[in-house]
């Protein structure tokens, strides 16, 4: 990912004090690492010479002016200047900027391109944020322009000046509207890219953690299973090692078939963590799978017996999974916690729902009477994804039950 975010929201550079992209570079405040290569000092010196020049020029044009002398040459290159620290100190610059065409409009001199380092210095306080600094400071600028060119024209330079006209006020207003305007519009631009920026991110983490949760249960349902049926047939064969060599081997074999099993299933699920457009090697387990569940439960010393109501649909492949999923850790859990050595697995088809439904006889063999923690919450997980339910605990006539109910959606056929 380009950029860290982190679940509590994110923050663009420049509303840290950043700089506004295409400005010149990153800026992350003092001590924030940023050195002084990261300013933007080609546009500013940009800026600079284009007054500086333009001043010039625009001097040549108006005599009635006072002449450019070493004040006014301080005063232009001032705004510049304090435009290299737009994206570190916003407010001071903007201010700063304000303050400089004031004095040089006060001063007398021609009026010229001063003014564009002002809309520059305005343009970058908007957009970091700092919309009243940035208002105030034109504001001010133009109020201090109103004051200087129609009522304290006479006591300052040059001498003898006449009031300026109002009319070519409509164009100055014109053009501050539009510097904030422009301003506020770029700003509104960002922060609506910024925030489907953080909403693609987020959805982006979600999905993530989505997928980690599916490969957490997949593994968990696999090995929770064949290394239930492991145990019990590792302890059959220690029993009979010596008394029963025969049963023993038989143990044995059941051993190896169950680790082959897992060891392909496991594959199967760590299969997906590979480049994206690979398919997978093999179709995710269903129900049509569920007499190797009983032959795997049989091998453990559990009778299992499957009764079907309702007719048989083609499933969704997530919905089937999960169905086949649930039925094994069920008949895990009666393998590893009950004192039973029959369960009953009911697999009912009705009108849009899927109906699970797996009961033994018990006791439980421990405290964790129908499982652990994790088994029951991995099964609730899968169900409520599905938008569906599961409820598990102590039948009225002894023994444990799990019942779950998913929505029915068939198999789309292409």
């Amino acid at each position: 990912m380009e950029q860290q975010i982190s679940r509590a929201g994110f923050r663009p550079p420049w509303a840290r004090g950043g700089c506004v992209p295409g400005g010149g570079g990153t800026d992350e405040g003092p001590g924030g690492g940023a050195g002084l290569s990261r300013l933007p000092w080609f546009s500013s010196l940009v800026l600079a010479v284009f007054v500086t020049v333009g001043t010039g020029f625009a001097a040549e044009a108006q005599p009635d002016r006072e002449q450019l002398d070493a004040f006014a040459r301080v005063l232009l290159l001032a705004g510049p200047a304090l435009l290299v620290l737009r994206h570190r100190y916003p407010v001071l610059c903007v201010f700063g900027v304000a303050l400089s065409a004031t004095l040089y409009l006060g001063a007398g001199y021609p009026y010229g391109p001063i003014f564009l380092t002002v809309a520059v210095a305005c343009f970058a306080a908007i957009v970091s944020g700092h919309r009243a600094a940035a208002w105030w400071a034109i504001g001010l600028l133009w109020v201090s322009h109103l004051l200087v060119g129609h009522l304290l024209y006479r006591h300052l330079p040059p001498n003898g000046d006449v009031g300026a006209p109002w009319g070519p006020e409509v164009g100055v207003a014109a053009w501050v509207v539009a510097v904030l305007v422009g301003s506020e519009l770029v700003r509104v631009r960002r922060e609506q890219w910024i925030h489907a920026r953080a909403e693609r991110a987020a959805a982006e983490a979600r999905r993530a953690d989505e997928e980690r949760l599916r490969i957490a249960r997949e593994l968990h349902d696999v090995l929770a299973h064949s290394i239930s049926v492991i145990n019990v047939q590792a302890g059959v064969g220690l029993a009979l090692l010596d008394s029963d060599p025969e049963q023993a081997r038989t143990a044995l074999t059941t051993i190896k078939a169950a680790s082959k099993e897992a060891l392909g299933e496991v594959r199967q699920v760590l299969d997906t963590l590979r480049t994206s457009g690979d398919a997978p090697r093999a179709p995710a387990p269903g129900l049509d799978r569920l007499p190797e569940l009983v032959e795997q439960a049989a091998a453990a010393g559990l009778t299992v017996g499957i009764e079907t109501l309702g007719e048989r649909v083609a499933l969704a492949p997530g919905a089937d999974l999960a169905a086949f999923r649930i039925v094994q850790e069920a008949l895990t859990n009666v393998v590893r916690h009950s004192g039973s050595r029959t369960a009953h697995v009911q697999v009912g088809y009705g009108a849009g729902l899927l109906t699970l439904r797996v009961d033994d006889e018990g006791p439980a063999t421990g405290d964790e009477a129908g499982g652990s923690g994790n088994g029951l919450v991995g099964m609730r997980e899968r169900a409520a994804a599905l938008g569906g339910t599961i409820e598990a605990g102590p039948r009225p006539d002894g023994g444990f039950r799990v019942q779950a109910a998913l929505p029915l959606k068939p198999k789309e056929t292409p």
